[in-house]
């Protein structure tokens, strides 16, 4: 096991500073901007509400554009090194937050055992923080809070490019420093351990052909 996998287990997460490049990551925010407007659909219509915010915000999950699979598809092997076994990733989606947002402290579902949340762009290139609890947590909490209470947690300032690595189910998270970007364009990736208590959870809403299915000398 690599020094970074050991740190990312004992500690719950990894900072990964310019972990892809801003030009890999404002390409795919650019192609799913433009496919949208191709298609006649607005960022405002994506707007959702969510038990973590204060306001609506634009999500996109990756099973509604599918770049964004093929995007969590691709990393799995960089991730798999990182965490120091080989994972399965389960699904992934983007999220545009405003001025002011916060994202209140939680943990998350069984699919999310290893996440990764990547800052593909900010207006103002201001570096805005994610926190991560620094105690190990057995079971999801069901609730949302505003802050981490007495519980220390480590924060991960981030710019366009940044990522974070973290036990996504096991470790709370989010960000209590409101935005201070005017808009901050995020990608959240999630992986499971195929040997491990959340197999189930791998590839989810992928229909997976067996290969004599695929006929391909048929195409």
């Amino acid at each position: 096991m690599t020094g970074q996998a050991e740190r990312y287990r004992d500690e719950g997460y990894l900072a990964l500073p310019g972990f892809v490049p801003t030009d890999v990551t404002h390409a795919l925010l650019g192609m799913m901007k433009g496919d949208l407007m191709r298609g006649g659909v607005s960022f405002d219509r994506l707007k959702r509400k969510h038990a973590l915010l204060a306001a609506e915000a634009v999500e996109i999950y990756g099973r509604q554009y599918l770049p964004l699979s093929t995007f969590l598809w691709g990393m799995t092997p960089a991730v798999s090194a990182l965490v120091g076994t080989q994972l399965k990733p389960s699904y992934c989606y983007f999220r545009m937050y405003r001025a002011g947002d916060v994202c209140r402290v939680h943990s998350d579902r069984y699919a999310c055992e290893h996440s990764l949340s990547l800052l593909l762009a900010a207006s103002d290139d201001k570096a805005w923080p994610l926190e991560v609890g620094s105690q190990h947590i057995e079971t999801p909490r069901e609730r949302a809070d505003p802050d981490f209470g007495d519980e220390a947690y480590g924060s991960v300032p981030m710019l366009p490019g940044d990522a974070v690595l973290y036990q996504g189910v096991h470790r709370l998270h989010g960000r209590t420093q409101p935005n201070p970007n005017r808009w901050s364009a995020h990608l959240f990736l999630h992986w499971v351990d195929p040997a491990g208590p959340y197999a189930e959870h791998a590839m989810e809403g992928v229909n997976i052909p067996a290969t004599e299915m695929l006929a391909m000398e048929q195409a």
